[in-house]
């Protein structure tokens, strides 16, 4: 990947104040307005299309998402990932009867499949392969007999998997350094009518306004980007592809990851939580969506 396109020399002010930094969205600098700081890292938002963003430094994503990342010793993280795997099998068995609405056969490719539990739901329709940066994830992967190569989602690594008809980033857009570089990479790897499904937080939502600094996807360095329907829309059109479908849906979430996301919105320290983990609840807060 290049450098992020959030530092800071990247920024200029204009002579009307105005601070203007490149939109992956517009595809092009804009004015973005100064929103507020969190753990370090001021976040700003896009006037034209409301893309929310974060300027970092000195954050190596290859050192953050390890194990400790999917077993509660992350913040921003999960609480116990594996633990959870019933639960979340059972959500991304949903995921895949949403994709098979638009595309019910041919090869599939995840980024940032993590321990490949979608992959092994969506292997009883589609030749599936995914990429992913956690090597023990990774591991865990292929034990399991999926094809999983470790590592960014970089030209060399969709070189290797090839021509696909599905790509799905879920929850993975928000931590690339270049989002529109990636999907326009994703882009280049699509079959003739394939399709690219992407869910992630939707900063224009009535949750993340209202909470602002405080919404619970507000989590920098580790998410850079904080997209609105409108920027995915502008995002996607820009790039040559048909928006298809925008929703906010409801999602089965693990006892165990309710309770770890709520001690840290509190403040307290969030330790790992193990018990529930097998415990799935339905939940909505209109504030995630599905493109």
């Amino acid at each position: 990947m290049e450098p992020s396109l959030l530092q800071t020399d990247a920024s200029q002010v204009t002579a009307q104040g105005e601070l203007s930094r490149p939109c992956p969205a517009c595809g092009r600098a804009t004015d973005h307005a100064f929103c507020f700081r969190v753990n370090g890292s001021d976040i700003f938002r896009c006037r034209e299309r409301g893309l929310g963003s974060a300027e970092t430094s000195a954050f190596d994503p290859a050192a953050y998402y390890t194990e400790d990342y999917f077993s509660g010793r992350r913040a921003d993280g999960y609480s116990d990932y594996l633990g959870a795997e019933p639960v979340l099998r059972r959500e991304f068995a949903r995921s895949v009867d949403f994709i098979r609405r638009y595309r019910d056969g041919g090869k599939l490719l995840e980024l940032g499949c993590a321990y490949g539990f979608f992959l092994m739901e969506a292997a009883r329709h589609f030749d599936v392969a995914g990429i992913e940066l956690s090597a023990e994830a990774v591991v865990h992967g292929r034990r399991a007999g999926l094809n999983v190569l470790q590592g960014m989602a970089d030209a060399a690594g969709l070189q290797r998997i090839g021509q696909v008809d599905i790509i799905v980033l879920f929850d993975v857009i928000e931590h690339l350094p270049q989002p529109r570089e990636t999907v326009a990479l994703c882009c280049q790897h699509l079959n003739p009518g394939g399709i690219i499904v992407i869910t992630t937080g939707d900063f224009g939502s009535t949750a993340a306004r209202l909470a602002g600094a405080r919404w619970r996807l507000m989590t920098p360095p580790q998410h850079l980007w904080f997209f609105t329907q409108e920027s995915m829309r502008r995002l996607s059109t820009g790039l040559g592809l048909a928006v298809e479908h925008v929703d906010h849906p409801w999602k089965t979430v693990p006892v165990s990851l309710i309770v770890f996301q709520l001690r840290r919105m509190l403040g307290l320290h969030s330790e790992a939580v193990t018990t529930a983990s097998r415990i799935g609840v339905p939940v909505n807060l209109f504030d995630a969506m599905r493109v």
